[in-house]
């Protein structure tokens, strides 16, 4: 009952909180609002940095979400060059976190970490399409036992200006584990390559480890929705 009503603080969020923490304390020594403000502020934190549990479906052929957000496009687009897939004709969907979401990232597919790429970029809107190119980003490529090769990226936005990637090449990874965090702010884009079928829309919310994203067993057209 406690784990499904309570989630877990992610490490890295500990030295925001205490650092809030103090604030509030310094704020109630000044003047009683003060304190109030930064005690509001130390909650926001904590619930910025929580780490849910999460039920991943691990049936054979399905891309999980790689993390809470909104899905902002979908559409024809190469993985980033530093991976070294080559021009094949992927779905990238691109998924924007606001700050409301949770920003721990987790690996949609389960396999091999083939590459792991760093680029310095800019930090513009992570809503915006444009950020997938400009933007400072991680990509990752991930070599699943079947199926193609998965590439997913995270990318820093207008607010955040760290990206935390806790894997390493070579390593095994599992469908929906914990791979990593972006502060305050974000987007991750995943690219779907042949035979994947998306399975979500624009303006779809996902949860991160648990939303089916794309399908490479699916006998279905690409899905289409309406907001109601």
């Amino acid at each position: 009952m406690l784990r499904s009503t309570l989630s877990p603080l992610h490490p890295d969020g500990v030295k925001f909180v205490l650092a809030a923490a103090v604030i509030a304390f310094l704020g109630f020594l000044v003047a009683a609002p003060l304190g109030w403000i930064a005690v509001i502020l130390a909650l926001w934190v904590a619930y910025f940095f929580r780490d849910p549990w999460r039920v991943t479906p691990v049936r054979p052929g399905l891309l999980v979400s790689p993390a809470d957000g909104t899905i902002v496009s979908i559409g024809p687009a190469s993985p980033p060059a530093e991976l070294a897939m080559g021009e094949i004709a992927a779905v990238r969907i691109g998924i924007f976190l606001d700050l409301f979401a949770v920003h721990v990232t987790r690996s949609p597919v389960g396999g091999k970490v083939a590459a792991l790429r760093y680029t310095k970029g800019r930090f513009l809107n992570a809503s915006l399409d444009k950020a997938s190119e400009a933007n400072e980003r991680m990509a990752i490529r991930i070599a699943p036992e079947e199926g193609p090769e998965v590439a997913f990226v995270q990318i820093a936005g207008l607010v955040a200006r760290r990206i935390m990637c806790d894997l390493r090449e070579g390593q095994q990874v599992a469908v929906g584990q914990r791979m990593g965090l972006i502060r305050f702010g974000s987007r991750v884009d995943i690219y779907c390559p042949p035979p994947y079928v998306p399975m979500v829309v624009v303006g779809q919310r996902t949860i991160g480890g648990e939303t089916v994203l794309a399908d490479r067993l699916a006998q279905e057209m690409p899905r289409r929705g309406v907001a109601q």
